[in-house]
């Protein structure tokens, strides 16, 4: 039995543990007939020309873990930002950790996936948030809706401000010798309402994890979200992590993705900007090196006049590496006065590593600003000839050089201690220690 033809039976042994009377059941049950008429994507789709899931296909995962598994916080506190204090969401092999949680009422709600679309109290806000801008098409995505029942779910009222950042984070323990994972999370930001989130996904062995994320983000009138994922994951992890997001007027969402380690991330980013004046920011910084793969793709649809967004995407492959970036900019006829920027820059230090950069314009209106452009190249000799003159050893020269070509995008970074846990895993990445007050 193929993965597909697995989860597609195991999806009758989902409903045995879930109320099938549940309208959220209904929405499930259409994308399994979705996901079983589609089946994973191939190479023969345009946007998976450069990613092939075939491999993932052949291992046997577990749909479900065998047991459930607990951690104490010495012995994952690393993969925390410890320097501050956070509200903390954190799942073992897809289940809740209250152990490892530290989660509010104060004001804001901050709890599972699971209570929001079971519990009487929450039925107001599923019915219209949940999966209204997730891909009722894309079969990745309709297979997570498909499972959905536990991840994050966040909801900051109107006017209101959570007193710290928020942490949300995947631990697989390898008790499976594989296992897939499909968290689902919503993030809902009412009218003036404010709020910072930290992602990441860690295995905590070298067994095989396939995760299968997908995250809705609504923001509101005049409301910001600044949402942080941290990809620094082992050899043996796959991440495909679907995130879609709808702004209203005035809404401001920055997306920054840092992409450090795992066997494949996928990454399929898509903002809706249906509003004025909104201002949407995807950035991302990619280091990677072995086998590695990571495949960045970015949707902005332009629906109203007068709004901005800006992606800036940095690259640097290593070894056998292979990097893929898509980005798309959609302006439709009505949406005049746009202002779109779109760069991805790359730099390859191996002959055998490879970039496949694809950056994409449609545009219908005739009064914007819009631009786009990626580069691939090498380090500067000069440069780096230059720095080892004034006797920097020539590693720690690369390293400099590396490093300015990506800071620019840290430079956004609104949480210090996270912009100093990225400088680190940079610096570890480089193999080097960059002499940065750390």
């Amino acid at each position: 039995m193929d993965l597909k033809d697995k989860l597609v039976s195991s999806f009758l042994a989902f409903e045995n543990n879930i109320d099938v009377h549940n309208p959220v059941h209904d929405v499930r049950t259409e994308a399994i007939k979705n996901f079983e008429t589609k089946g994973f994507p191939s190479r023969k789709e345009e946007a998976w020309k450069y990613t092939s899931l075939n491999s993932l296909q052949k291992i046997d995962f577990s749909i479900f873990p065998k047991k459930e598994s607990s951690l104490e916080y010495k012995d994952v506190k690393k993969y925390f930002i410890h320097q501050i204090d956070t509200y903390k969401i954190v799942f073992i092999d897809g289940v809740f950790s209250s152990n490892l949680s530290e989660t509010t009422h104060d004001g804001v709600d901050i709890c599972l996936m699971s209570s929001a679309l079971t519990k009487p109290m929450y039925k107001a806000v599923i019915d219209v948030y949940f999966n209204k801008v997730a891909s009722k098409e894309e079969s990745l995505t309709t297979l997570n809706t498909a499972f959905s029942r536990e991840g994050a779910y966040i909801y900051i009222p109107k006017n209101k401000v959570p007193k710290k950042p928020i942490e949300i984070i995947h631990f697989s323990t390898g008790n499976d010798t594989a296992l897939m994972l499909q968290p689902r999370n919503l993030v809902i930001a009412e009218e003036n309402s404010e709020m910072q989130i930290i992602e990441r996904h860690q295995s905590l062995t070298n067994h095989a994890v396939l995760t299968n994320s997908v995250t809705e983000i609504f923001a509101a009138k005049n409301a910001i979200v600044d949402y942080y994922k941290v990809q620094n994951d082992n050899d043996a992890a796959t991440l495909i992590d679907n995130t879609y997001v709808d702004q209203k007027d005035n809404s401001h969402v920055k997306v920054h993705t840092f992409s450090f380690g795992g066997k494949l991330i996928r990454n399929n980013l898509n903002f809706y900007q249906n509003g004025e004046r909104i201002d949407s920011t995807m950035k991302g910084i990619t280091i990677i090196g072995e086998k590695q793969h990571v495949d960045h793709h970015t949707l902005v649809h332009h629906i109203e006049p007068n709004c901005e967004s800006h992606q800036d995407y940095k690259g640097i492959f290593a070894e056998n590496s292979t990097g893929v970036f898509n980005g798309k900019i959609i302006v439709d006829k009505i949406a005049q006065k746009t202002n779109a920027f779109q760069q991805n820059n790359n730099i390859l230090i191996s002959d055998k590593a490879t970039i496949n950069t694809k950056p994409q314009l449609e545009i219908f209106a005739d009064d914007v600003k819009c631009s786009h452009g990626c580069t691939i190249g090498q380090l500067d000799e000069e440069a780096l000839f230059y720095l080892q003159s004034r006797g920097i050893p020539k590693k720690e020269a690369r390293a400099l050089l590396m490093y300015a070509f990506a800071n620019n995008v840290l430079e956004s970074v609104r949480i210090p201690e996270l912009k100093v846990r990225i400088n680190k895993l940079i610096a570890n990445k480089l193999g080097v220690n960059l002499g940065f007050d750390l």
